[in-house]
């Protein structure tokens, strides 16, 4: 796995919600790093605004509608093909839950610009999401959007997250209700 930054078959990958640092879904990217299928490379932030929003159990998107919300925060790793596969999955890119697109940064600290892909809100529901915001977004996920984040194990297993995103949007409180994390 360590050769394909030689190759220049390892991807660049912004995280921006619960992959980053401190938050449950870092644990991938943790056993992505000690496995040599991950490098942490930095802090970044999105070169063009993006809306940050959350959904479901305070799960959050990033929406590919450029141009509106805020410019977004994030991290970015260098990413084997095979942690590629491990992020898709758990990102559900083949069941229409995200999609891995492109996204152009610059880093947090410096003028130095960086090309990458994000996982973006599926496009049959994005702007659904970013309405229920209120069409209003985050700069951040912090601590504080991520209080009553629900854990993949702890929501209801008979539904599918699409089932869970569908019920979201159909219901009539928003998103920062605490109605809608429970």
């Amino acid at each position: 796995m360590v050769d394909d930054d030689e190759k220049g078959r390892r991807g660049r990958v912004f995280t921006y919600g619960t992959l980053k640092r401190g938050f449950w879904n870092h644990s991938l990217m943790q056993e992505l790093m000690r496995s040599g299928d991950a490098v942490f490379l930095g802090n970044y932030r999105s070169e063009e605004k993006y809306p940050l929003v959350c959904g479901p159990y305070r799960v959050p998107f990033l929406l590919n509608l450029p141009g509106l919300g805020q410019r977004v925060m994030g991290e970015l790793y260098a990413v084997s093909s095979h942690g590629l596969a491990r992020m898709d999955e758990l990102e559900g890119t083949s069941r229409g839950h995200y999609e891995r697109l492109p996204i152009k940064l610059e880093a947090e600290e410096e003028e130095e610009a960086a090309a990458a892909n994000a996982y973006f809100a599926h496009s049959s529901y994005a702007m659904e999401l970013w309405i229920k915001n209120g069409k209003m977004g985050l700069s951040t996920y912090s601590e504080k959007e991520a209080r009553g984040y629900v854990k993949r194990q702890d929501r209801p297993q008979h539904l599918t997250f699409l089932d869970h995103i569908h019920l979201f949007l159909s219901s009539s409180s928003s998103s920062s209700s605490s109605s809608s994390s429970s």
